[in-house]
C-alpha cells in the first residue's frame, strides 16, 4: 500500500454558532470563535489517497488530476469565503474544523479516478488540526 498526499492552502472565515441555543450559550460554548461577524484562518488541507501503483503509469494517482479535483470540489468554493454564508455544501452545518473536514471528505470520496480516499486533514492553525478517515 502506498499513500500519496496533496496539500492545498486557502483562507476562509467562519462563526461557530448554533442557532438552536441562545447568544449567551453560544458565547459560553464557543468563546471568541462565536464573534458576531466571524473570524478567519489560513487553512491547510491535506488529502491522502491510498492504493497500489499502476505499473503502466508508475502512479497511484496523477497529482495534477488530484490537484484539479481538490480545487474543483473544494478550494473554488471555500477560498476567501465565509463558511456560514458563502459555501453551499456547509449550509446549516456548524463550521467547526471537524464538520468542515467531514464535508470535504464527502465532496471527494467518489471523485477519485484511482486509489481510495484515505484521509482528509484540515489544519486550522499550525498547532490545531483534525483528521477524518471516513465513517
Amino acid at each position: 500500500m502506498i499513500y500519496v498526499t496533496r496539500r492545498e492552502v486557502f483562507a476562509a472565515s467562519h462563526r461557530l454558532y448554533n442557532s438552536e441555543i441562545s447568544e449567551e450559550e453560544n458565547l459560553n460554548l464557543y468563546g471568541k470563535c462565536s464573534n458576531k461577524y466571524g473570524h478567519g484562518h489560513n487553512y491547510t488541507l491535506e488529502v491522502i489517497v491510498a492504493g497500489t501503483i499502476n505499473p503502466k503509469t508508475g502512479y497511484l494517482i496523477d497529482l495534477k488530476i488530484l490537484k484539479d479535483i481538490i480545487r474543483e470540489e473544494i478550494i473554488n468554493y471555500v477560498d476567501h469565503k465565509h463558511f456560514n454564508f458563502d459555501v453551499p455544501f456547509m449550509t446549516n452545518i456548524i463550521p467547526t474544523s471537524e464538520n468542515i473536514a467531514t464535508s470535504f471528505w464527502n465532496r471527494l470520496v467518489n471523485k477519485l479516478p484511482s486509489g481510495k480516499l484515505y484521509s482528509v486533514k484540515l489544519y486550522e492553525t499550525e498547532n490545531n488540526y483534525v483528521e477524518y478517515k471516513g465513517e
